[in-house]
């Protein structure tokens, strides 16, 4: 527990996991808040209705009620709430859903420490209100879609030459690293990651985008 004001609720049905994201959260100093588990989403949306929440982080796939479901019925009473989906469901499955509830941004559950460290991110971003809604046009910052029925979100744009060193920055993207764009343009891609998320991006997205994906 911190001694922040700010409180986060994590939900999902998995007991271990939603300790697990909780724990996350109240380590990490650059949010510095109080995160609480839970597990059935009916209990969840009632504590939203009785309790300040700064932010909801919720799986998707949940007996009873979804994690949009969820975000539909909290919607009623808070109608500002930030709400992160933090789920092993492909996006484009629910793409559709997520843009109709206003989901405000989508982080997939990986292997590891990078995904916890994504989710850390995104959900320091909601709580600063840069975030937009998925599949937000430009008024959306940090879940910016480019077309909703691409099903693509982005945390702005950037391009990167053969030599791993960046050619273009665009002003959401450095924004988002805490850099004017001009600072980054000339320096290598890995200035910017820890080194789990380092290797994760040579391994499997640097391939991935090689291949079209």
């Amino acid at each position: 527990m911190t001694d922040s004001s700010l409180r986060v609720l994590c939900v999902d049905d998995e007991p271990g996991l939603a300790a697990l994201v909780a724990a996350y959260l109240e380590r990490d100093d650059g949010i510095g808040c109080e995160a609480v588990a839970e597990t059935d989403p009916d209990a969840a949306l009632d504590r939203i209705e009785r309790e300040a929440f700064d932010c909801v982080v919720s799986d998707y796939d949940m007996p009873g009620r979804t994690g949009v479901e969820l975000l539909s019925a909290a919607r009623e009473t808070e109608p500002d709430l930030p709400f992160l989906l933090f789920s092993a469901t492909e996006p484009d499955a629910i793409a559709a859903e997520m843009v109709r509830a206003g989901v405000s941004d989508y982080v997939g559950k990986r292997g590891g420490v990078d995904g916890y460290t994504a989710l850390l991110r995104r959900v320091g971003h909601a709580i600063d209100g840069d975030g937009g809604s998925f599949g937000a046009g430009d008024e959306g910052k940090s879940a910016a879609a480019v077309d909703p029925a691409a099903d693509v979100a982005l945390d702005g744009v950037c391009t990167v030459a053969p030599d791993g060193t960046f050619e273009f920055v665009g002003e959401e993207y450095g924004r988002l690293y805490g850099y004017e764009p001009d600072e980054l343009v000339g320096e290598r891609w890995q200035r910017l990651h820890p080194d789990e998320e380092v290797e994760h991006i040579r391994t499997h997205v640097i391939p991935a985008v090689m291949e079209g994906e």
